[in-house]
């Protein structure tokens, strides 16, 4: 297989920390998908840091970022934006590090972002029978509050966060505000991109839950994660609250409920 055209436009983005081995299966998944593919080190301590860098050397296509300490996934995703914006590129497919995303459709996803600058494309999860009952479960909770929040824009799933964002809008969200830097991230930012009027538009894509003989690690708490959703709902929810004036006055203008 040809090794991919560099993009100027799109790169993979792949925020990384404490994955173990299994980061250097999903880097060279995406890289075999895509050029270029940048990787954030989050403060990892588990010696992926020096591979990472290793292969870079050997691989143009490749460029990796090492945060100083753990800081949270979105604030990972954030400092990829930021050196994204500097290099000219206008989207980020972010991808987990720990090999749940189908780095096979990063092309499919990408062309749908070139089709569809303006837009912020959502990967649909299809689960398989990996994936906990609690997990697929719990995450509608999180969406049907999603729904409320964006009036219906039609954000099929809150929570996976294989996706292409326009990466400019995305990173005028985040530096707006001090959230959005943890397990809080993949919902936040497709509400704060809704009410900026970034439409979503959903393409299917399978999760894979990895056991820890495949090499899967999880970092998510169900009980911290899930108080950190709840407060992130909270919060949305006020804005909401106090946005539905005007809200109410531009459906009665016949406009768009939210500004592009």
């Amino acid at each position: 297989m040809s090794a991919p055209t560099p993009s100027t436009s799109h790169l993979v983005l792949i925020p990384s920390y404490n994955t173990g081995a299994k980061v250097y299966e999903t880097v060279a998944a995406a890289r075999a998908q895509w050029c270029p593919v940048w990787v954030v080190v989050d403060g990892s301590s588990d010696g992926t840091a020096a591979g990472l860098q290793q292969r870079a050397a050997a691989d143009p296509g490749l460029r990796v970022w090492l945060l100083p300490h753990n800081q949270g996934k979105g604030a990972a995703v954030l400092h990829g934006l930021q050196q994204a914006a500097a290099a000219g590129f206008s989207h980020v497919l972010a991808m987990d590090a720990d090999g749940q995303h189908p780095a096979d459709l990063i092309p499919a996803f990408m062309q749908a972002s070139q089709a569809r600058p303006e837009a912020m494309i959502l990967g649909r999860p299809v689960f398989d029978a990996s994936a906990p009952l609690l997990r697929v479960r719990g995450r509608r909770v999180s969406n049907w509050w999603t729904n409320l929040e964006t009036l219906g824009a039609g954000v099929a799933d809150s929570l996976y966060g294989f996706r292409v964002y326009p990466a400019a809008a995305l990173a005028a969200v985040m530096q707006g505000q001090p959230w959005m830097r943890r397990f809080d991230f993949d919902t936040e930012a497709v509400v704060r991109l809704a009410w900026r009027g970034v439409k979503p538009i959903n393409l299917d894509a399978p999760v894979k839950y990895l056991t820890a003989a495949e090499g899967g690690v999880s970092h998510f708490r169900y009980g911290r994660d899930n108080v950190l959703l709840s407060w992130m709902h909270a919060r949305l929810m006020l804005e909401f609250a106090l946005r539905l004036p005007l809200l109410a006055w531009r459906r009665l203008r016949g406009l768009p409920p939210f500004q592009a």
